[in-house]
């Protein structure tokens, strides 16, 4: 009788990366991490879907997934493991590479979906960091929604809001100035941590189906964000001039403000 496979364990240098992680967040801002994930997924199958604001993301959502127990596996632009260091240690951790605009992408969506069955993933559905003037989540692509009909694992929303305010979309350039602007001040960063999207409803092979559930996953986001931001409902206060507007992939829906 064959016997299962085990379940993906994250490497010792990727646990140690989200420890440290969460040190360098809290030497520039105040996190503040609600929400939870299942005990029961902490380890998968399970898609984390996240908004993207800033190039601080990742390690913001690295230190805040350690703060519950997850280890995700994060979907990243190729030129990350391009790079000499930074390149070994993401194959190391387990991490999946996506060649955007390249006929490799779609070996990318099947290597995620079967680390989806058996760990954590985490994505961004929309695919870049997001231009939309209130930074609202844009409309996403619909490779988030592939992965789930590919994998059947649950996905969960994950809202963040303030890693902005630490790096301009330019970076590195502008890098310096903004760590040490976000010294001074520590912005606070909110994470949160929603319910799982509901997709059951939906076949896979149907019309449209995949366009259906990305809109899903990306409202889930959005209402998750909307307490994040109470005080900025519409446009943020904090104003990077390096981040330029581009509103042809607003995502809207009925309760957003604006």
């Amino acid at each position: 009788m064959d016997t299962p496979p085990s379940p993906w364990r994250p490497p010792l240098l990727w646990r140690v990366a989200q420890l440290f992680a969460r040190l360098l967040v809290a030497l520039v801002a105040r996190l503040r991490v609600t929400g939870d994930v299942p005990g029961t997924l902490r380890r998968g199958p399970l898609i984390l879907a996240a908004n993207h604001l800033s190039p601080f993301d990742p390690i913001v959502l690295a230190a805040a997934c350690q703060t519950r127990g997850v280890a995700p596996r994060i979907m990243a632009t190729a030129g990350l493991f391009r790079a000499p260091v930074i390149g070994a240690a993401m194959r190391h951790a387990g991490h999946i590479r996506v060649d955007r605009g390249t006929a490799a992408v779609g070996r990318a969506l099947d290597a995620a979906a079967i680390a989806a069955t058996d760990s954590v993933v985490l994505v961004y559905p929309e695919g870049r960091i997001g231009l939309d003037p209130g930074l609202w989540p844009e409309r996403g692509k619909t490779g988030t929604a592939r992965l789930a009909f590919a994998s059947g694992v649950p996905v969960v929303p994950v809202a963040q809001w303030g890693s902005h305010e630490v790096l301009p979309y330019q970076a590195p350039r502008g890098m310096l100035g903004g760590l040490v602007r976000a010294v001074l001040r520590r912005p606070v960063i909110r994470v949160h941590f929603g319910a799982p999207v509901h997709l059951a409803d939906l076949d896979p092979a149907g019309a449209g189906a995949a366009r259906r559930a990305t809109d899903r996953i990306i409202d889930a986001i959005t209402e998750t964000l909307v307490p994040l931001r109470p005080d900025e409902p519409d446009r943020p206060r904090h104003v990077d001039p390096s981040r330029p507007v581009d509103t042809s992939r607003a995502h809207r829906r009925l309760d957003r403000p604006g």
